[in-house]
């Protein structure tokens, strides 16, 4: 039997049976739970979700009755390989995601165990509390996962792990038996476990809680009898594998109402390390290692906006709080005085600080390249040494990276001595499995030598586990199967974790999957020509399931909250596609279209994933390979190849709009189109841009003719649907001294064919205009673009499509209109002074483009400018495509439609993107405007 084909030994039936109402044993599901945040691949046979803690009692009794492995998941962002398993997998973030009660005398929350860490958060914020412990995936990453990994965070120095505040847990043993653990007596099991840890406790207090990031193995020093045989505490970090998680109450603590950062510049990160210890008198909050290379990362992410940072390779990120500001900033002198740092920061601002959290925060996506653009994974990526001897292994540390061949970028917790890296292991040769273990048993060796833990928040799984016995004595092995054969005597919880472990280097996915460089469309540049790499970059930290109001990634998961509609969702079919022996095969696998019908092509991830997916292109690929040379979808041939529809349109506009206009015309249209059919045809206009261009005679007097030349590249949808914007844009640039040109025709960039992955025409259409554009670009002629989506594709898709010295010439001469605005010496904007704007950016301008010339453009013009994120929802074709209209809606519902329900009448809606525009115009009453209209209509 292949391990794509689950046995029938009745499971799905006695799952249902026993009144659980999600069980999906679908290719989909099991593909999309196969991986969490780690290296490892591990098909289940089924996916939980309940909406009920009962529905996990009952999950757990048939698969205690079935002998069925059970293994209880939350987001999804273990590293160590802690969320996987081969049974059944309960997904708890989908239901289970309430805060039950909030006690404010008492300082304590009562959660589900699928809530959210910022959801938590945002709940109790308001009554000047915190939960304290905040991992970098806090705002996706569940308490249940927390303490399932004993999961810590930046700020476990200022507030303690999780173990540290729980106060009790309701849990189900795998023996079946539940237990309230609140300080009531000991009952159950519980006595037998006491008597157990009573015959251990020399092994106990020799080996466990020597240091505050010990984490690995299971922590029974709490149940010492000084420290009150505190059962729920032991149970944090146990990674489900003793018992699951039902409920928790924890503990709350008064939130610091100012904070502050002094970011510290040194020549090396070990020196950095060196550093810590004589700040931690201080009593920061958190002090963070962040390596220079990650830096380096983001700036070459296009469109990303990098703060300033001190001098140095290596940086300390120290957080101080305080009751009044003058409190923070003596504690920060304080640490200044201390630092021996070539240069430093003192960051006041919540902005600016926030924007250094949040490279911090995505140490583990940007670490997953190397400088050099190699792939870099997890698998020894949370040794914690004690913090006095820091420094020291992370140079033995270096030396066994070379010495290995291999190259590690190191960031983390350096107050707590916990150090995160991602390591280039060769997992693409014949040799990569050996490597792998290789370096890792040396590294646990080292850590061992240092008095160390192989994990210091991240828990084993099964990457670490089978080097607990280059850490622990046999003895206190022992102990760890004495105490699993007490509380899970079948061995049903999360087996291969912890006791009895997985191989480390067995189920590693990336090891097992083929290349995919041959009869490809795209040429992915970054992946070394290979789709398999490219899909690969999505190592699960999954950014996508948060709430982030700045970010596009990922609108449909904030409408849906399926992870099918996440980028990681979408990479994990994609990545399981091409694996072998699983549940999707090929390009035309159902479970890929499903995965990949509501991905709207936005983009966003191209920016915001911090592994650098990108979605839209390998939806593209994907469409491309199912539909070559076959009967594609009816939108293909209508809404994807909308240009050449719109140039026959133009010979007869009024008559066309007419028909559209027409109750039984435009509903014919919209059926033939495959339009859903409360959609509404935009009309065309009257005339197109470039006809009415051809008739403009030469302005008067000089006019801006004797200046610098730029050439306005007008696209299908300006050309066609708004020459107005075009025009407005000439007047602009004539007004700045510019002297305007039109590049010929037949300059389309073919976006409708490449979001339709009609990939070989739209090669042959962007490389005609490519090669139109070329000499502009080589004469030094800017090429100014009016849509943006178009406009990205002369600085992306045309270097994957065609690619070539034009292709590079003409991306690095176009620009945007404000690109081109700010950079001109001399020009000033027109006076926008206190005019309300709310911007909605493209998703291809915020995620391609950037769009922070046109954030500087505004506030130099005087305007107050509300920003707003996410997605307007209707995405080119995808938003009137039948089946999309609800989703389309909803996303929109998001951030735009409510920012625009209540603006005052002189205010204006800044939308650059048609799809924006026409999304505001068929869902609202307010009118978006461009850019160059909006500075148009205020010329002298």
């Amino acid at each position: 039997m292949s391990r794509s084909t689950p046995p029938d030994d009745g499971l799905l039936a006695a799952l249902r049976g026993a009144g659980i109402a999600e069980v999906d044993d679908s290719g989909l599901a099991r593909a999309l739970y196969s991986s969490d945040a780690s290296l490892y691949r591990v098909l289940p046979r089924a996916v939980v979700r309940p909406r009920h803690v009962d529905e996990i009692v009952a999950a757990l009794e048939v698969c205690r009755s079935l002998a069925v492995p059970l293994t209880m998941r939350g987001a999804g962002t273990s590293i160590a390989g802690n969320a996987v398993g081969p049974g059944v997998v309960i997904d708890t973030s989908r239901h289970l995601s309430r805060v039950l009660d909030v006690d404010v005398d008492a300082r304590t929350a009562t959660v589900e165990p699928g809530v959210v860490q910022a959801s938590l958060q945002k709940a109790v914020q308001p009554r000047g509390l915190r939960f304290g412990p905040d991992p970098s995936t806090h705002n996706r990453c569940t308490v249940g996962g927390m303490i399932g990994n004993n999961a810590c965070g930046s700020r476990a120095l200022g507030y303690g792990r999780t173990s540290d505040n729980v106060v009790g847990l309701d849990v189900l043993t795998g023996g079946g038996e539940r237990l309230r653990l609140d300080g009531t007596p000991p009952a159950g099991t519980l006595p037998a476990l006491r008597d157990l840890v009573a015959g251990e406790l020399a092994t106990i207090r020799t080996e466990l809680g020597r240091f505050g990031r010990q984490v690995s193995g299971y922590s029974l020093e709490h149940l010492l009898p000084e420290r009150g045989f505190d059962v729920a505490r032991a149970l944090v970090g146990s990674e489900g594998t003793l018992a699951l998680v039902l409920g928790a109450t924890v503990r709350l603590v008064a939130d610091a109402p100012h904070r502050g950062l002094v970011v510290l510049g040194y020549p090396t990160m070990a020196d950095a390390a060196d550093a810590t210890p004589g700040l931690l008198p201080h009593s920061p909050s958190a002090v963070e290692g962040l390596d220079a290379r990650i830096v380096q990362r983001l700036r070459d992410v296009p469109a990303a906006v990098v703060p300033d940072l001190p001098h140095g390779e290596g940086w300390l990120i120290v957080e101080v709080t305080g009751d009044s500001v003058a409190e923070v900033t003596a504690k920060a002198q304080g640490v200044l005085a201390d630092a021996g740092a070539l240069d430093s920061l003192v960051v006041t601002d919540p902005a600016e600080a926030a924007a250094i959290w949040r490279i911090r925060e995505d140490g583990a996506g940007l670490a997953a390249r190397t400088s050099e653009g190699r792939p870099a994974h997890a698998g020894w990526e949370d040794a914690a040494v004690p913090p006095e001897r820091l420094g020291d292994y992370l140079r033995e540390f270096d030396a066994l990276l070379a010495g290995h061949g291999l190259q590690g970028v190191p960031y983390g917790h350096f107050g707590d001595g916990c150090v995160h890296v991602r390591i280039d292991f060769p997992f693409g040769s014949g040799g990569g499995r050996a490597a792998y273990r290789s370096f890792v048993e040396d590294a646990a060796r080292l850590v061992a030598g240092y008095g160390g833990s192989l994990s210091g928040e991240h828990g084993d799984g099964r990457a670490r586990s089978e080097l607990l016995p280059l850490m622990y004595s046999p003895a206190a092995i022992g102990l760890f199967e004495r105490v699993k054969g007490l509380l899970d005597p079948d061995d049903v919880l999360n087996p291969g974790v912890l006791v009895r472990p997985a191989k480390l280097d067995d189920d590693v996915r990336v090891a097992a999957a083929p290349r995919r460089r041959e009869g490809l469309a795209l040429a992915y540049r970054h992946d070394d020509g290979d789709f398999s790499a490219a899909v690969h970059r999505c190592t699960g930290v999954g950014k996508c399931r948060a709430d982030l109001p700045a970010a596009v990634m990922c609108p449909s998961w904030a409408a849906t909250r399926e992870e099918k509609d996440t980028t990681r969702g979408r990479a994990r079919v994609l990545q399981e596609m091409l694996a072998p022996g699983g549940p999707v095969n090929g390009w035309r696998a159902p479970e890929v279209h499903d995965a990949l019908d509501l991905c709207l092509s936005c983009k966003g991830c191209s920016r915001d994933c911090p592994t650098g997916v990108d979605m839209a292109t390998y939806k593209a690929e994907v469409l491309h390979q199912s539909y070559r040379r076959r009967l594609r979808p009816r939108p293909h041939y209508t809404l994807g190849r909308l240009p050449r529809w719109a140039d026959l349109a133009a010979r007869a506009p009024r008559a066309v709009n007419a028909v559209l206009s027409s109750r039984l015309g435009g509903r014919l249209a919209k059926w033939s189109a495959g339009m859903d059919q409360r959609r509404e045809v935009p009309p065309f206009a009257r005339q197109t841009f470039r006809r009415q261009w051809a008739d403009r005679p030469a302005p008067p007097g000089d006019g801006g003719v004797g200046g610098r030349a730029v050439a306005l590249w007008v696209d299908s949808f300006t050309d066609h649907f708004a020459p107005e914007v075009a025009f407005a844009a000439v007047r602009v640039l004539e007004a700045a001294g510019y002297r305007v040109q039109v590049p010929g025709a037949d300059t389309c960039c073919g976006l409708t064919w490449i979001t339709t992955g009609q990939l070989d025409a739209a090669r042959a259409i962007l490389g005609t205009t490519v090669a139109t554009l070329a000499p502009l670009a080589e004469a030094g002629v800017p090429i100014v673009g009016v849509e943006p989506s178009c406009t990205a594709v002369l600085r992306g898709e045309a270097l994957e499509l065609v690619g070539g010295p034009d292709a590079e010439r003409v991306a690095g001469a176009t620009r945007t209109l404000a690109e081109l605005l700010t950079g001109t010496a001399g020009w000033t904007p027109p006076a926008l002074d206190g005019l309300e704007v709310v911007a909605q950016p493209h998703c291809h301008h915020a995620s391609v483009l950037g769009w922070a010339a046109d954030a500087a453009l505004l506030e130099r013009a005087g305007a107050r400018v509300t920003r707003l994120g996410g997605c307007c929802g209707l995405a080119g074709n995808w938003g009137v495509e039948r089946g999309h209209h609800d989703v389309s809606v909803a996303i929109a519902e998001q951030q735009l439609l409510p920012a625009v329900r209540d603006l005052g009448a002189d205010a204006v809606v800044l939308a650059d993107g048609f799809s924006c525009r026409t999304q505001l115009d068929q869902l609202s009453d307010r009118q978006g405007q461009h850019l160059a209209e909006l500075l148009a209509a205020r010329l002298p």
